[in-house]
């Protein structure tokens, strides 16, 4: 990971093309962005077909609606959520609040992991129905079916690796906000070496100047009385 706050860089630096398209999130968005993209592109293309002389469109996969639908919505849901997230990623580096970089990764955290469930859903609903549909219902769009399946599949893997990259960021975020506080030194001096020692020894008292002499008092005599 790199240094800086949640696996990026600190912030104040100038924009890299070639190092920010070289961060691993960056490359697996683009390759989840591709693969939404032919699941609701075959969908919405060939995912529909006529029945023999009916004029009526017709759902490939046995006739449900509810699987071109909820496939073609994933899809379209998918690619926006990745267009969204190149912005996050390419003008995160800029962020220099570290709680803003941390509600990002969090965002990005859940909702990759939300989208591979519904990935791993779409490819289990669409399997299931794909199964279920007559041959001689499909007339056109059996291709672009096992396509949506099979992306849909693929998409499982990479949405997963998408969350286990922002679980990385998330964790590195905070493993350096543990760290900072382990060695966050109080500057606050020692009480016990702020004041200097009292001096408790008999010595170093001075007796008076004008202290008399105990010899000189007891030759004095007074004068005499006439």
């Amino acid at each position: 990971m790199e240094s800086g706050a949640y696996g990026a860089a600190k912030a104040g630096g100038s924009f890299n093309l070639q190092r920010f398209l070289s961060q691993p999130q960056v490359v697996v968005r683009a390759v989840c962005t591709v693969f939404a993209l032919i699941v609701f592109a075959c969908i919405f293309g060939e995912g529909y077909s006529n029945i023999h002389t009916s004029q009526q469109r017709h759902c490939v996969f046995n006739h449900n609606e509810d699987a071109c639908r909820y496939g073609g919505a994933i899809g379209v849901l998918a690619f926006l959520a990745s267009a969204f997230f190149f912005v996050i990623d390419a003008y995160f580096p800029q962020i220099s609040n570290a709680t803003d970089r941390k509600y990002l990764v969090i965002g990005d955290l859940l909702f990759s992991a939300l989208w591979t469930f519904l990935w791993f859903v779409g490819f289990c609903f669409l399997t299931n129905q794909w199964a279920a549909t007559k041959s001689e219902d499909v007339l056109v769009g059996a291709d672009s079916a096992r396509a949506a399946i099979t992306f849909s599949f693929f998409s499982i893997f990479s949405w997963g690796v998408l969350a286990f990259l922002a679980y990385r960021r998330y964790k590195a975020g905070v493993d350096d906000f543990i760290q900072d506080i382990q060695n966050y030194a109080d500057p606050t001096p020692n009480p016990s070496t702020a004041y200097a020692s009292y001096p408790t020894s008999v010595d170093s008292y001075q007796q008076p100047p004008f202290t008399q002499d105990a010899e000189t008092t007891e030759g004095y005599q007074p004068p005499p009385v006439y």
